[in-house]
């Protein structure tokens, strides 16, 4: 922090209270569709702030780097769960965009009729709150660490119960977070189970100019509107009027300990956003790109299934399953670049 690295003793002996540099607060949301809300904001000491929702899956809407936003936020507010509508499209009158919105549990992806059941955008998830919420602050040697825990459950009766555990946590003096999620069918019944991660980057590290990083093999058009975009689908532009969203579908390239690194720079700011997770855990990879006026985003979106709904997973015959009491682990890293270390991370493309 603040150009030094500090031990646990000399941070203590600077400081009445670890809250003066960092820390987590817990507050609730007070006004229009938030109200109600509640909110957990981390600060780490290095600049790098972010709040987590706990009724909505504790999922993440505001982060920033030094009032520099890392996420897009949308015109609906981080609203509260009640407002949720689960049909078609309306999932949408609630997606406040943020750095995290978590798809799933037991559908993801577009609309569908599904073995006869009607199943909207996206799944419930995001707009269930968590329980047994839990926020713990702790030294571990010289590193100070923060944290929220809690557990989301998608459950109805006749119908199987997935469990979500998961835990975001960061450092004091780093400018990432990490999420760890295990998901569990609780349940005696064999389930679906689709999740994609839709992190959400937007101005000022989106702009034109600014290019997606990646190691892909293969990159694949959604559908007819995103075949005429494959060959810019790294290079992002200045909002456009009127445009329509491309999707395209990544085969990505892992490391030597099977990490995908992928992110967005903008090299002209020398600032950008990373995303680390496991290919053995989540194999698949969509990016959402969408340049219009006001809805001005692009998503990374790390995933068990493709994004056009459970009916067309199953019909390809890679629809996921959870057995009664199987668990699946997911593990993400989400970083704030700049500097040499965006310009670097650029590099790689």
């Amino acid at each position: 922090m603040y150009g030094q690295t500090f031990t646990r003793d000399e941070i203590l002996r600077r400081v009445g209270s670890v809250s003066q540099i960092g820390g987590v607060e817990l507050a609730e949301l007070a006004d229009g569709v938030e109200r109600g809300n509640r909110a957990a904001v981390f600060r780490t000491g290095s600049g790098f702030e972010f709040t987590v929702l706990p009724d909505r899956g504790l999922d993440i809407a505001n982060a920033s780097w030094c009032g520099i936003p890392m996420g897009w936020i949308s015109a609906t507010g981080r609203s509260a769960p009640a407002f949720y509508e689960s049909s078609g499209l309306e999932w949408l009158r609630t997606f406040y965009g943020g750095l995290l919105v978590t798809c799933g549990l037991t559908y993801a992806g577009a609309p569908c009729v599904d073995e006869g059941v009607e199943l909207g955008l996206h799944g419930r998830f995001s707009n269930i709150p968590a329980r047994r919420v839990n926020v713990e602050e702790e030294w571990e040697g010289d590193d100070y660490v923060m944290r929220i825990s809690g557990e989301v459950a998608e459950a109805k009766v006749f119908q199987p119960t997935v469990l979500l555990r998961r835990e975001v946590g960061a450092r004091l003096g780093e400018s990432k977070l990490w999420i760890r999620d295990v998901v569990e069918n609780a349940g005696y019944a064999r389930t679906p189970h689709m999740i994609v991660y839709h992190i959400n980057i937007g101005f000022p590290i989106v702009d034109d100019g600014s290019k997606l990083i990646c190691r892909s093999k293969e990159v694949l058009p959604r559908d007819d509107e995103a075949k005429p975009g494959v060959s810019k689908h790294a290079v992002f532009s200045a909002p456009v009027k009127d445009y329509r969203e491309q999707v395209f579908y990544h085969e990505m390239v892992p490391d030597a300990s099977g990490m995908v690194h992928v992110g967005i720079v903008n090299q002209a700011r020398q600032v950008g956003v990373k995303v680390s997770y496991r290919k053995d855990q989540l194999p698949k990879f969509i990016e959402w790109k969408m340049m219009g006026e006001s809805v001005y985003v692009v998503g990374l979106e790390p995933a068990n299934c493709w994004v056009e709904g459970r009916a067309k997973e199953r019909k390809r015959g890679t629809l996921q399953f959870l057995d009664p009491g199987e668990r699946r682990s997911y593990d993400l890293e989400i970083s704030f670049l700049q500097g040499k270390e965006a310009l670097d991370f650029a590099k790689r493309s």
